[in-house]
């Protein structure tokens, strides 16, 4: 008989280990919190939790993690704007922004952005929760969000998520609900994405507008990524590049005195001009440039990069940003530098080669965020889960076929005289360039009627700008000056 039951007692045990870990398809966790944000103490509301996406017939199809961050001393709700947060990949949890930028805690990290032990989280006193509520928001397979299987246990289709317009159309379907639930439709709202977020609250703007009748006061965009540039396969689409390139050489003092002298942000527009007045013509004409332009232009090249003439001929004008990373202290130290930050170094196991073997800045990234994030969530914010956070997760392959997210922006532009945009970049950052960012903003309009309504920041760091102590300070106090000049301020909606 106690054979019997000992049998029992250790398969009911194996049963509880080996049930499926699943996540909560709706479900919120409540939390209370005090702040000091710019020398005001209050009080404000975590509430974290699952939402679900549904499908044409009502059903759950997927559901998002999402952080709402709710200032608690607030008499009127409906005149407090509220942030959508995203974060980019795609593929990537909505945790850098969460915990380093704009929420009431960030990461312990020194002032230039690297990790320090004990890894954990403190008060951000610049956080913009104390003029707006945040929603940080995880897209199917980041963080903790997850696609639901349906009665017969199948999944739905990758295609119903993972492509740009996909993207968009769950996401802005999954908003709706959310504001409906929290009542927020009166209040101004805002969205702003970094990274491939920048593509994603692009298209938003028009799907929420169009799909959702949602209209929204401002667009805020962090290192965008724009695949209109990016995958065009135009040679001279890398004259955008060139800017950040002597950036990052003025950066690693690799520049002539007659440049490295100069502050730079007042060198910085000679070496703009140069690369859409003279390097962008020269690579359009290929193989058809004369001599004397074709050495002329490599030499100037040369004078802004730090790069030998030599190198800069061989690759046919055309130097690709991975060679430059390996390439700019080749000779100098035989370290690499970073790709979404390259004021960062690494080591390679050679120094020969065309592009570094790491990214040494995403691996002291990753190194800060993600204990960061699972101790944060579950020791402050309660959520408790066996699911893995997902700092990037798997969502491939990715469609970025009929991406008209540049136009879809100027249309919602046209149509709500209320809606603003703003570009936040940082000069070092050499997957989403700064010039490129300022090139895309030209773009959308290319009328020039709506060119008030763009503004664009520029930031002495890369790609997470905020990371680095002094301009995490300058970065919120640029949205908060967005939001101010977004405001209506009772003046209807009209041209």
């Amino acid at each position: 008989m106690n054979k019997f039951l000992s049998a029992i007692l250790i398969i009911s045990s194996l049963s509880a280990f080996t049930q499926n870990v699943k996540l909560p398809t709706d479900t919120i966790v409540v939390t209370k919190h005090n702040t000091t944000v710019k020398g005001v103490s209050f009080p404000y509301t975590a509430t974290t939790g699952t939402q679900p996406v549904w499908d044409e017939k009502g059903e759950p199809i997927a559901s998002l993690f999402y952080t709402y961050y709710t200032r608690d001393d607030v008499k009127n709700r409906a005149n407090r704007p509220l942030i959508i947060s995203f974060n980019g990949g795609p593929g990537s949890a909505s945790v850098w922004m969460h915990i380093a930028y704009t929420g009431p805690r960030i990461l312990n990290i020194d002032d230039e952005g690297y990790p320090v032990q004990p890894y954990g989280f403190k008060s951000n006193p610049y956080s913009i929760i104390d003029m707006a509520d945040i929603v940080f928001v995880n897209p199917v397979n980041t963080g903790y969000s997850r696609m639901i299987p349906n009665k017969e246990g199948k999944l739905p289709e990758k295609s119903t998520f993972f492509g740009i317009n996909a993207d968009i159309k769950y996401l802005a379907g999954w908003i709706n609900t959310f504001i409906s639930r929290n009542n927020r439709w009166e209040s101004p709202k805002y969205i702003i994405g970094e990274s491939y977020g920048g593509t994603r609250v692009m298209g938003l703007a028009y799907e929420l507008q169009n799909s959702q009748w949602m209209y929204l006061n401002g667009v805020i965009m962090v290192s965008p990524a724009d695949y209109n540039a990016y995958n065009s396969g135009q040679p001279e689409y890398s004259a955008l590049d060139l800017p950040y390139k002597a950036a990052t050489a003025w950066y690693h003092k690799m520049l002539p005195d007659a440049l490295q002298n100069k502050d730079l942000t007042d060198m910085l527009p000679e070496v703009e001009a140069f690369a859409i007045n003279t390097l962008m013509p020269a690579l359009a004409k290929g193989g058809f440039i004369s001599d004397a332009e074709r050495n002329s232009v490599a030499e100037k090249m040369a004078y802004y990069t730090g790069l030998s003439k030599k190198v800069i001929l061989q690759h046919n004008l055309d130097v690709p940003n991975q060679f430059f990373w390996k390439e700019l202290l080749r000779d100098k130290t035989g370290q690499t530098i970073g790709r979404l930050d390259s004021r960062y170094l690494g080591i390679d196991k050679i120094e020969a080669g065309d592009s570094p073997d790491y990214s040494p800045e995403l691996t002291s990234w990753l190194h800060s965020f993600t204990p960061a994030i699972n101790d944060y969530i579950k020791k402050e914010l309660k959520f408790d889960t066996d699911i893995k956070y997902n700092m990037f997760g798997p969502v491939r392959p990715w469609d970025n076929e009929n991406n008209n997210v540049r136009d879809d922006l100027r249309k919602a532009m046209a149509t709500n005289p209320y809606l603003h945009v703003l570009d936040q970049s940082g000069y070092y950052d050499g997957a989403c360039t700064y010039f490129t960012a300022k090139y895309t903003l030209s773009q959308i309009d290319p009328s020039g009627k709506m060119k008030e309504r763009f503004s664009f920041k520029g930031y002495r760091s890369g790609h997470m700008m905020y990371l680095r102590h002094e301009d995490l300070i300058s970065a919120n106090e640029d949205i908060r000056e967005f939001i101010v000049n977004s405001s209506s301020n009772g003046k209807p909606a009209k041209y």
